[in-house]
């Protein structure tokens, strides 16, 4: 594989980069750099503003209202996106609800759903964990029991991310508990204003309320939002998690991190000198930067792959990514040492001006540290995804 970029691909991010510097609002931009709180308007926000341009679903093929671009393409828009520093466009609908629809849905539900997501109409959640069914996802106790002209559906989800903000939900439900248990769970399409289902908040230790507990009551749904047969919806639900699992990896993200911690190692002193000329610590983040090359040549071959699905690469690039960003945030803590402990909340969610501590730079992150403590578990931990690794690819 060639790594260099060809004239036609320079242009092409030549292109995306005037696209950015003249359309990147920079409050949203001050934002991402400095590890502020996002609200609901400013990911909305973003989201209107590629799709205005027809890019906010790089991924999505030209008659689904995609830009049809190649792989490299959308390495290039991702990378560009992550170093000016936008609101990620949240990947519930664009990148793993929509994929599914693509490719098992019906007529009738593309052309309802699709639009609807590539504008932001709809916000999406993802109900798949339970308590107790995480990573073992199969073991899933939520049901949906046909009624007429609807199932009926009873049960609860956790952990689901930005629901407090949904328009509507994917989920994983038993229609069959008489077979094995991948056998009887089936994939609905949920509106989240439906008589029956409770939002609750999950706050976190960045105190921060970005999960929830969602529980469903005799929620009634009509049988057309079932995506695909019944209780087949395990095999849609594998097919969402390798895209999932893919976009975790987030290399471009990471790379500007590795910006930012560089920068902050060079500003604090270390016996008079600057923590990047210390030779321990410059090489943890000479080692550091060595992987996050390592993993962004591994993205590339998989997305240069001649294949829709992510097979069980995307669990390799979910274990490694998330590592890389666990490791990114323990840097930054061990640079700023006690100067990374205070906590300032107002300027976390943008009504104080300047951190209290007098380091901007500093006042997110110890907040930051513990919010990346989930990476290694959230779309299948770690170490299932070293299970599929060992099954799929090793044969053991």
């Amino acid at each position: 594989m060639d790594l260099n970029y060809t004239a036609e691909d320079l242009a092409f991010r030549d292109t995306v980069r005037a696209f950015l510097d003249a359309n990147l609002p920079a409050d949203l931009q001050q934002k991402v750099r400095m590890h502020l709180r996002l609200q609901k308007d400013d990911y909305v926000r973003w989201h209107r503003i590629a799709a205005k341009q027809g890019w906010a679903a790089p991924a999505w093929p030209v008659e689904y209202g995609g830009p049809g671009w190649n792989a490299t393409q959308r390495h290039i828009w991702e990378e560009e996106c992550a170093r000016a520093g936008t609101p990620p466009i949240l990947p519930f609908g664009i990148n793993m609800v929509a994929p599914v629809i693509m490719a098992f849905a019906n007529e009738a539900q593309k052309a309802y759903y699709l639009p609807r997501i590539l504008s932001c109409e709809d916000w999406w959640c993802q109900g798949y964990s339970e308590p107790g069914a995480g990573s073992d996802l199969a073991s899933l106790k939520t049901t949906a029991e046909r009624v007429g002209e609807h199932y009926i559906v009873n049960g609860q989800k956790t952990w689901t991310t930005l629901g407090q903000h949904a328009d509507m939900i994917f989920c994983l439900v038993r229609t069959d508990s008489g077979v094995r248990k991948q056998e009887g769970i089936s994939f609905l399409l949920i509106d989240m204003k439906t008589p029956g289902i409770t939002v609750r908040p999950i706050i976190m230790l960045d105190e921060d309320h970005e999960v929830n507990e969602v529980f469903f009551d005799n929620v009634k749904v009509p049988l057309e939002n079932l995506v695909g047969k019944e209780n087949k919806g395990w095999t849609y639900a594998k097919y969402l998690l390798g895209h999932e699992r893919t976009g975790i990896a987030a290399v471009g993200r990471s790379k500007r991190e590795l910006l930012f911690l560089k920068k902050v190692a060079s500003e604090h002193l270390k016996h008079g000198k600057p923590l990047l000329q210390d030779p321990l610590f410059a090489a943890k983040v000479a080692n550091l930067e060595i992987e996050l090359m390592a993993l962004e040549t591994t993205v590339l071959r998989v997305i240069t792959q001649d294949s829709h699905a992510p097979g069980p690469e995307a669990s390799m690039l979910k274990v490694r990514g998330s590592e890389i960003q666990q490791w990114l945030t323990e840097l930054m803590v061990e640079a700023l040492g006690p100067n990374a402990l205070p906590f300032d909340t107002d300027y976390l969610d943008g009504s104080a001006e300047h951190a209290l501590s007098g380091d901007d730079a500093a006042a997110p992150l110890a907040g930051y540290y513990f919010n990346f403590r989930k990476t290694s578990i959230y779309g299948g931990s770690n170490e299932i995804q070293k299970n599929i690794i060992t099954q799929m690819i090793l044969g053991l």
